[in-house]
């Protein structure tokens, strides 16, 4: 069963990647064209220089595919659920003291 869930867990996070890197292509192909949406899949892809495609993939899905920009940035870098409450939360423990 444990390896069942974890192969299901591995498929379900590479489709989440493909699907970012299909909304980032389209979000840089939007704005600046295909080459430039070429230029950050292979940075992504070879270099592991993935801020272009986690730009492009916001506004891939804000701009091209018509999401609100919170559900778009919560898409392309879903890590802001775990930052925002940590960073409000040390502000207000450094207001207490």
């Amino acid at each position: 069963m444990q390896a069942l869930l974890g192969i299901g867990g591995f498929i379900l996070f590479m489709g989440y990647g493909i699907l970012q890197i299909v909304a980032g292509y389209v979000g840089i192909d939007f704005h600046f064209g295909a080459v430039w949406a070429g230029v950050a899949i292979v940075a992504a892809l070879m270099f592991r220089f993935t801020l272009p495609i986690t730009i492009g993939a916001f506004f891939g899905a804000m701009d091209v595919w018509g999401w609100h920009w919170g559900f778009a940035a919560l898409f392309a870098a879903p890590g802001l659920a775990f930052l925002i409450p940590g960073v409000i939360l040390s502000i207000i423990e450094g207001v207490k003291r």
